[in-house]
């Protein structure tokens, strides 16, 4: 079973009008997977990253976002930023969503797992624990990638296209519901 929510491109851009902020590429009727392997094979492959995280559910956004930044880290990498999105991931509500928000603010902004926490963190619910702030509906989607974004920068040159590659392989897979083995 699909996790798309979308059936056409253009309702991804309708749904999230800021997408069209980051993702130049006119929004078209075909099937968001479609759109999604032209993108990643066109002129500005990096715009792939931003629908990945436009396209997918909030929930699957965080995780396909720090899944994808996990697999640009070394080995033993210790990111708490990801491990706080992660909690999140795992057990979706407002206590684990709170302290990812915590230590995203805390965090350091030029780790990419900051980012993912932030992502996390403005999920849903309220912005702030003490106030009914209602999270804006796109703010997973550009947090979530940014973080990518930032951990694809940092790699040298030459790995970025593999890495690029990957996280749109992840999103697909996420989006044709093929892996949930969290």
């Amino acid at each position: 079973m699909s996790r798309l929510r979308f059936n056409t491109t253009r309702e991804v851009f309708e749904t999230f009008p800021s997408a069209a902020e980051v993702i130049l590429t006119p929004p078209t009727t075909e099937p968001p997977l479609a759109f999604l392997a032209r993108l990643a094979k066109g002129p500005a492959p990096m715009e792939a990253i931003g629908f990945c995280a436009f396209l997918l559910p909030r929930r699957e956004a965080v995780w396909w976002a720090l899944q994808s930044v996990r697999g640009m880290q070394p080995p033993g990498t210790q990111d708490p930023g990801l491990a706080a999105a992660e909690a999140w991931v795992r057990e979706p509500g407002d206590r684990a969503r709170f302290e990812a928000l915590r230590l995203a603010q805390s965090g350091d902004r030029a780790r990419p797992g900051t980012w993912i926490a932030w992502a996390a963190g403005y999920s849903g619910g309220s912005m702030i624990e003490s106030h009914g702030v209602p999270c804006p509906p796109d703010l997973t989607a550009k947090l979530a990638r940014i973080g990518v974004l930032n951990a694809v920068n940092r790699l040298p040159a030459r790995d970025r296209e593999g890495a690029l590659r990957a996280c749109v392989e992840a999103c697909i897979r996420l989006a044709q519901d093929d892996v949930d083995k969290r």
